[in-house]
């Protein structure tokens, strides 16, 4: 049984949501609890590696309570430099600064399927930090990085009762925690750099630091308590991690990091479907469909969004529209959003509001 507090989401409440997205059934569902502590056995710094042994094996339906680690196998703690961070950053090529916790193996899951993944309560631990890495040494990592030659790092203090942290006197910011990264297992077609060199094999572990179809490091901020993503899979098992988690941050990310934090615990819950079909994540919240779209180049990958965005018009059944009317619809009422561009693959979503749809229909 889920604890009552603020961050608890109840399934009623969280998902009564416009009847006929990705055509899912709405009834609640209700499975076992599991637990996954973030011991650094549980916990992969850098990498999804399809290999991996699953930590964690579940029904499709239960429910799990995740723990995460800050940063660098939770290295990233108050009182680290600069220097001791970029030698951090240096000491994993090529491979993302991300703690992941997982992987967890969803019986039932089989390549072709879609995974549900709702995302039911949100538990942070009581700090977090921002940093931007020195643009003298990283050149290309941040909007600015070129304008900001000296890192920066700021620890902040969570007031996890009041939902804020101050960030100096007189700026006080609010707490809207979601996970950076969330990913099922990888695209064996993830045109990705891989562990190592490797080029002749599509098992190869691929970096946390690029976003794709399997979602990983998609930095959406939409992504709260109460919020459901659906994810294409590729692996059997479906192969469910989560990290870098942010208690807040902006659009773009632009200076490299969010409010990174790390989670008590992030409860999720992971469903099956097998008569679903789709190419890239797509989620729900409870007041939108969003539709995403990652690509080295942002123009690129503001074009995956919108069309990811018209396919879903197209293909909902609340009322039936052709892919012009879809088109016209997301240029009238889309909301499409720079989701963050420090992450090598730029990412864009697009936000279609359900309030369009009338619901006498």
């Amino acid at each position: 049984m889920l604890k009552k507090n603020i961050f608890a989401v109840l399934l009623l409440a969280a998902f009564t949501a416009v009847p006929g997205f990705a055509q899912v059934d709405e009834k609640p569902i209700k499975g076992k609890h599991h637990r996954l502590p973030a011991t650094l056995d549980n916990v992969q710094w850098g990498w999804l590696d399809p290999k991996e042994t699953p930590r964690l094996k579940i029904e499709s339906g239960d429910s799990v309570s995740i723990e995460t680690l800050m940063h660098s196998h939770d290295k990233i703690q108050p009182g680290i430099t600069m220097d001791q961070i970029v030698e951090l950053r240096k000491a994993n090529p090529g491979g993302g600064p991300h703690s992941m916790t997982g992987p967890i193996y969803v019986n039932g899951a089989e390549p072709g399927d879609v995974l549900e993944i709702r995302i039911l309560k949100i538990v942070p631990k009581a700090f977090g930090v921002n940093f931007n890495l020195p643009g003298k040494d990283f050149p290309t990592i941040g909007a600015l990085a070129t304008e900001m030659p000296e890192g920066f790092v700021r620890f902040l203090k969570l007031d996890l009762k009041k939902m804020k942290t101050e960030f100096k006197p007189g700026v006080s910011i609010d707490l809207q925690p979601f996970p950076g990264t969330l990913a099922v297992g990888i695209d064996p077609n993830d045109p990705s750099p891989r562990k190592g060199g490797v080029k002749d094999d599509p098992m190869a572990p691929v970096s946390t630091l690029r976003p794709w179809k399997n979602g990983s490091n998609m930095d959406i901020n939409e992504l709260q308590a109460g919020s459901r993503i659906f994810f294409p899979v590729f692996l059997k098992g479906g192969l469910i991690w989560t990290g870098d988690s942010h208690c807040r941050q902006g659009n773009g990310e632009v200076n490299l990091t969010a409010l990174e934090c790390s989670y008590k615990e992030i409860v999720l819950q992971p469903i099956v479907h097998k008569k679903m079909k789709m190419d890239w994540p797509r989620i729900e919240t409870k007041t939108h469909f969003i539709a995403v779209g990652f690509d080295e180049d942002l123009n690129k990958a503001m074009v995956n969004a919108t069309r990811e965005a018209v396919n879903f018009l197209a293909e909902q059944k609340i009322v039936p529209m052709d892919r012009y009317e879809a088109y016209s619809v997301v240029s009238m009422v889309g909301d499409c959003r720079i989701s963050q561009v420090v992450d090598v693959r730029k990412g864009v979503h697009c936000m279609i509001p359900k309030s369009i749809f009338d619901k006498k229909k």
